[in-house]
């Protein structure tokens, strides 16, 4: 159980609070504000944050990660796959408690030297216009969102999107669930920007797969998030046999240990349970993702959707 649990109060509903535990955002922060905070020192495989994702069965899984692999997988990241420069502004449209936010939000664009943006709210609240807003007022050169979002802006006139100032935008990154090829069509003709997809899960923590346009010049291919990024030996498997499926042949996405700095350590609390949901699928220890996929001839990937009984909203797994 948490000792303290953090509140902001926005006013629009009575809130229950427990003495002792809920303490009041506004109220710290006027506290404390100016205070200097002194660096924590850790050791390199320490633990830096833990996010639970839905499990196939049973309790939520606490995906484990480690601080200096996770820092420097993202500050990779942000250079290779992202094009991230120092001085630039970012964009990252989700949640922190969601892995993309707490990746692209609060460390990856800081160790690019980036601003980062939080913003709280849905994209059509005040108005659909609202993310355009925020891009055209802080200048935002790189942004990151879901295609769910981008269906949702899709059914507003696109006039509401084009009359504020995009210049600044240049790459528009979409992950979390399949993308189709007209929401990548539509968004991409509506803000004159590429359209970069790419895959990964709350256990990997950046992307396993993309275009990394610092590394690669291969174009991008609707309703495909790109190929294995750089540490990632991905497989597709047969899910009864084990054995690897060809060219256009459905299989189970896995990757060949080991994982590449960033990605999960362990469940926490539960190495067995890590060892028994991930590594043992298979005759061999092969790391599961759980997702369906197949390959083209030229190594472009495609993701079909979940094996198990999970349901992928919006990157937010639902389980049963």
């Amino acid at each position: 159980q948490p000792r303290h649990v953090l509140l902001v109060d926005r006013g629009l509903a009575k809130i229950a609070r427990v003495s002792g535990r809920d303490v009041d955002f506004a109220s710290l922060r006027h506290q404390h504000i100016g205070a200097r905070v002194p660096v924590a020192w850790l050791e390199s495989n320490e633990t830096s944050c833990i996010l639970y994702t839905s499990g196939t069965t049973g309790k939520p899984k606490g995906v484990q990660r480690d601080v200096g692999g996770y820092a420097v997988a993202l500050a990779t990241s942000m250079d290779t796959i992202f094009g991230g420069k120092a001085g630039g502004v970012f964009f990252c449209a989700s949640d922190i408690g969601w892995v993309v936010g707490h990746s692209y939000i609060v460390y990856a664009p800081l160790l690019a030297g980036m601003a980062t943006i939080v913003y709280e709210g849905l994209p059509t609240w005040p108005d659909c216009g609202v993310w355009w807003k925020i891009v055209e007022k802080y200048q935002v050169s790189r942004m990151f969102s879901a295609p769910t979002a981008i269906r949702v802006l899709k059914k507003f006139p696109t006039a509401e999107i084009r009359k504020h100032d995009l210049s600044s935008l240049e790459v528009l990154y979409l992950a979390g669930e399949p993308l189709d090829e007209p929401t990548a069509s539509w968004v991409s003709n509506t803000l004159d920007v590429p359209v970069i997809d790419n895959y990964w899960q709350t256990e990997s923590g950046w992307p396993i797969m993309a275009i990394a346009r610092g590394l690669d010049d291969r174009p991008t291919r609707l309703g495909s998030p790109g190929v294995p990024m750089y540490g990632y030996n991905v497989q597709l498997l047969n899910e009864v046999t084990g054995e690897p499926c060809g060219v256009n042949e459905k299989g189970m996405l896995v990757v060949e240990g080991p994982l590449p700095p960033g990605c999960i350590q362990t469940i926490w609390g539960d190495d067995d349970r890590f060892v028994k949901t991930y590594w043992s699928l298979f005759s061999r220890p092969v790391y599961a993702t759980f997702d369906w996929g197949i390959r083209d001839a030229d190594g472009y990937h495609f993701i079909l959707g979940r094996t198990d009984d999970v349901i992928n909203v919006a990157g937010h797994r639902l389980g049963t």
